[in-house]
């Protein structure tokens, strides 16, 4: 009896474990948005890196590099690496105008890793439409660590006006969640 008993917990516990994670359920919000740790232009809203997303295993992660520093990255590369003058042109032709966002996703499955199942939405103060992204380009997630996968996705970002505030919504259809971003765009 002891045993089952036993067994019956440890049953329960797990479930309740794997149940905190439920699709639809809207993300909790910061007060104030809190600054990114890795990118300095970007501003989380939603509460998606913290330690109960990762426990959840549904986190979602934005960095945004204007094209001032692209420049300067591909400027280091070229003194680097001694790129001949045409292998620099090559690269500063494709460096996007507007930047680049840099979408990471991490989920428990590999297919649950899917960037086809997100969409994006950026808009301004005014609430002007300036990128919409129905869906990313589709593929599987690769194993990142235990049992979460890893899928990043690099989309060039538009060119705005002088510096202001882009507010970017990321929509998963897989889980039915936003995370929300403020995106210092220059």
């Amino acid at each position: 009896m002891k045993k089952l008993l036993l067994l019956t917990l440890l049953l329960s516990s797990t479930l309740a474990a794997s149940a905190q994670y439920m699709a639809g359920k809207p993300r909790k919000k910061y007060a104030f948005p809190k600054k990114d740790d890795e990118s300095t232009y970007v501003l989380n809203v939603t509460k998606n890196t913290d330690e109960d997303a990762e426990v959840d295993a549904c986190v979602t992660r934005v960095a945004y590099l204007p094209y001032a520093d692209l420049l300067a990255q591909i400027n280091e590369l070229k003194r680097i690496n001694s790129w001949a003058d045409t292998t620099y042109q090559r690269r500063l032709n494709l460096l996007p105008a507007g930047g680049q966002l840099t979408v990471t996703m991490y989920r428990r499955g590999a297919k649950n890793a899917d960037p086809g199942y997100l969409s994006l939405l950026a808009k301004n103060k005014a609430g002007e439409e300036l990128l919409n992204l129905p869906e990313l380009a589709a593929g599987q997630g690769r194993f990142w660590n235990r049992d979460l996968y890893m899928s990043k996705r690099t989309i060039p970002f538009v060119k705005v006006e002088g510096e202001q505030d882009v507010f970017l919504t990321i929509n998963d259809a897989k889980t039915k969640q936003n995370f929300e971003y403020v995106i210092k765009a220059q």
